[in-house]
């Protein structure tokens, strides 16, 4: 079965683009243009993935993302002329996985639509102890990181910082997401620390830490561990 895709955007020439080039490489496509109609379409039709507007008519993006994710994990990619990295962090935090910033090619948007396809099937996978991306390999079970092979030797903090990138690999993470997963709330707005603890990890865990192709910064925003 092919995977279906809520696009929502209350500007109809966007829609019918985007329907037309996703439906040209074999997903199955609905649209919505307004935030209620988002809503009711998610809950019924059951999405693969949606595309999200932020701008939209009766309902705010922001609200939409915040309903669904009441109840559903299914994958958000943020579509919006918004530039602002507030409205970005607000996205995500609220449970968006990804943003793209209109205007943007065809080739970005299905690539990352495989790849919040590809961390849906992760997340039905109950209890896998091992997860390899590249030369990288993170042993959830042992607690040990490896590289080519060779074992990579981790403080607990950037085990636990790394361990959360791995597990959502894919999706964006926000430095505040990052700062409460790993150090608690009350360190939510110590960005620089989580700044000396990413660059730590990539002296351990890249083969050229000036240009890292595992932990991928998102300008102003936060992390991705590359899939």
């Amino acid at each position: 079965m092919s995977a279906r895709i809520l696009i929502v955007d209350d500007e109809p020439q966007i829609g019918r683009l985007l329907k037309t080039t996703l439906g040209a490489h074999g997903y199955e496509i609905a649209v919505a243009a307004d935030g209620q109609a988002a809503l009711d379409q998610a809950a019924r039709w059951r999405p693969d993935v949606i595309l999200l507007d932020l701008g939209l008519p009766v309902i705010d993006g922001l609200e939409v993302c915040r309903r669904i994710r009441e109840w559903s994990q299914v994958p958000i990619i943020v579509l919006t002329v918004r530039d602002a990295e507030q409205d970005k962090v607000a996205a995500l935090d609220l449970g968006a996985d990804d943003y793209l910033t209109k205007p943007f090619g065809a080739d970005e948007l299905l690539a990352r639509i495989r790849v919040a396809l590809r961390h849906a099937a992760r997340a039905t996978v109950v209890d896998e102890p091992v997860l390899r991306f590249g030369d990288l390999t993170l042993d959830l079970t042992r607690r040990v990181v490896a590289r080519d092979g060779e074992e990579v030797h981790l403080t607990p903090t950037e085990y636990e910082l790394l361990k959360t990138l791995a597990t959502q690999a894919g999706r964006v993470l926000t430095h505040g997401m990052l700062l409460r997963a790993v150090w608690g709330s009350a360190y939510e707005q110590d960005a620089p620390t989580l700044r000396v603890f990413i660059t730590q990890l990539r002296r351990k865990i890249e083969a050229d830490p000036a240009h890292p192709v595992h932990i991928l910064t998102e300008p102003g925003i936060g992390y991705r561990l590359r899939v």
